[in-house]
């Protein structure tokens, strides 16, 4: 058995032993939109910095820990609060928690983040399904030895977020009213913000939005195996396109629109 074999079993025995059963789908919560998690009922709550392999967040609006019971009648398990390779960790161990959830037996995940908008029709509160992605971290995390049990050595990345889930929460959008975009996301890997030439780099290769988490997380995702649901809040316009850029503007926004970003998710899941 490998090395990533072996510590994946390690957690996972950990997190059964917590009284995490089955799972439906695994819910990966951005910046400001953790506050879904306490929608979930009959709650298991682990600290991450309880779980055997597990980093810890250093990023506000992100709690850090895992949140498992029920929304909307699924059997969900949250991570409330993400990981990311701008806090130095690898982008192994960003995904990590990714593959945790398929190690206990996810079948789909849910990927939410909090991004800057480069259409230049969004704007701040929007939400988007993600339709694809641009990976402009120059970083992946399936570089390095390939484990056949775990993923393909070259996975396919056409339709790594699902189609028929991209339809779903359309349907579920026009059910609640609510105006739901779809795009591109293109990741950087910050922390800094884009520059506006770097904003206009993006809108010229089709990007729609850009934002510093997801892209590392859906690649995992697809390698093993999961169907992927993503959805974006614009909480700000990109560099160059408004006077400034602040990760206060980031938190506030969500905030605003948190209500209707619950919403979409439960109705989603409600469908799915």
């Amino acid at each position: 058995m490998t090395q990533l074999s072996e510590v994946l079993q390690e957690t996972t025995q950990f997190i059964r032993s917590k009284g995490v059963k089955e799972i439906d789908f695994g819910l990966i919560l951005g910046s400001g939109l953790g506050e879904l998690a306490e929608e979930i009922e009959e709650t298991i709550v682990i600290p991450y910095d309880q779980i055997p392999f597990f980093p810890t967040s250093t990023v506000v609006g992100h709690a850090g820990q895992l949140v498992y019971g029920k929304l909307s009648g699924r059997k969900v398990l949250a991570m409330q609060g993400r990981f990311h390779f701008y806090e130095g960790h690898s982008m192994q161990t960003v995904t990590y928690p990714v593959r945790v959830m398929a190690a206990l037996g996810v079948h789909s995940v849910i990927v939410t983040n909090a991004c800057g908008g480069v259409n230049e029709s969004f704007v701040p509160g929007d939400l988007m399904v993600i339709t694809d992605h641009i990976n402009f971290t120059g970083q992946n995390p399936l570089i390095g030895p390939n484990e056949e049990t775990i993923g393909p050595r070259f996975p396919d990345m056409s339709d790594a977020y699902t189609a028929v889930y991209r339809e779903i929460a359309k349907e579920a959008a026009k059910k609640l009213n609510l105006s739901l975009k779809e795009g591109v996301y293109m990741g950087y890997s910050g922390p800094m913000y884009e520059t506006p030439a770097e904003i206009h780099m993006s809108r010229i290769m089709g990007a729609d939005a850009v934002g510093m988490s997801t892209v590392p997380e859906v690649i995992v995702a697809v390698h093993s195996g999961l169907k992927v649901l993503g959805i974006s809040c614009i909480t700000n316009l990109a560099a160059g396109m408004q006077v400034n850029l602040n990760h206060e503007e980031v938190v506030e926004t969500t905030q605003r629109v948190k209500h209707s970003f619950k919403a979409l998710i439960k109705e989603t899941l409600k469908l799915l």
